[in-house]
């Protein structure tokens, strides 16, 4: 029963999938972390319904494409693009740290949030436009959505901290931190294992992004704002995922 309050938890926060009333307590989110992954995988499936539908309907590309865009947001609520346009207010204020932290905690979105969201979706459409859509392609795009949350759900307990209390806090003071982590990197290695798996070219791409995007998250949160935080286990989710999907598409172009 913990598990599945757990993972109601985490469709609960991370979804606006509807979900059974669960108690905000920290034994109901001990494991939530651990079940992220599945609203990839639901995104995933929600994806492949899209494709099949636009198959059948001879649904052109551009609606194609905004489909394979908006179906993400419209299932996560926007939840992690919130940190996406959050962090990269803060990141482009050119700030210190401190003032950084703060504009980071500031309800009101500014004007480089603004436009950093309409240059990320546009850039996701005119990805997606030049998506080839195939068995290994739309397996590569289920994955993911996974990956990205496992991930994201690693650096989360991971990663060091900033002093501000949030989210994140929340999150890593409720969870079994030992046994998420295990879960999550066991998660990960599958994630890795059918990628290759799938597509060796394809899969070992997403994979180079996305270490490339963990060194960066890494190194960018200690220097920039002192420390992981929920706004930007938000803005990492969402740059993982294009830059996998931006790798999808050129090794379809190299092909």
């Amino acid at each position: 029963m913990r598990i599945l309050r757990s993972i109601s938890m985490a469709f609960s926060i991370f979804s606006r999938i509807p979900m059974p009333k669960i108690v905000w307590r920290d034994e109901n989110m001990r494991y939530m972390l651990c079940a992220f992954p599945l609203i990839g995988m639901v995104i995933g499936l929600c994806l492949l319904a899209w494709t099949w539908i636009c198959s059948i309907t001879g649904i052109g590309i551009l609606l194609r494409a905004v489909g394979l865009t908006l179906i993400p947001v419209a299932v996560t609520g926007g939840f992690h693009l919130d940190g996406f346009m959050d962090t990269s207010d803060a990141l482009a204020s050119n700030a210190p740290p401190e003032r950084k932290r703060e504009i980071l905690k500031d309800p009101h979105t500014g004007a480089f949030g603004v436009m950093g969201l309409c240059a990320y979706l546009l850039l996701y459409a005119a990805l997606c436009s030049q998506l080839i859509i195939d068995r290994n392609a739309i397996l590569s795009l289920i994955l993911m959505h996974t990956l990205s949350r496992v991930v994201s759900g690693l650096t989360i307990l991971i990663f060091p901290a900033n002093a501000a209390k949030g989210l994140l806090s929340t999150f890593r003071q409720a969870s079994d931190k030992r046994a998420a982590s295990v879960i999550l990197s066991i998660l990960f290695v599958l994630c890795a294992a059918c990628l290759i798996y799938t597509d060796w070219m394809t899969g070992s791409a997403m994979l180079a992004a996305v270490l490339f995007c963990i060194v960066y998250l890494f190194f960018m949160s200690k220097k920039q704002l002192g420390g992981m935080s929920g706004d930007l286990a938000g803005y990492f989710l969402q740059t993982a995922e294009i830059s996998m999907l931006a790798m999808i598409v050129v090794i379809q172009l190299i092909r």
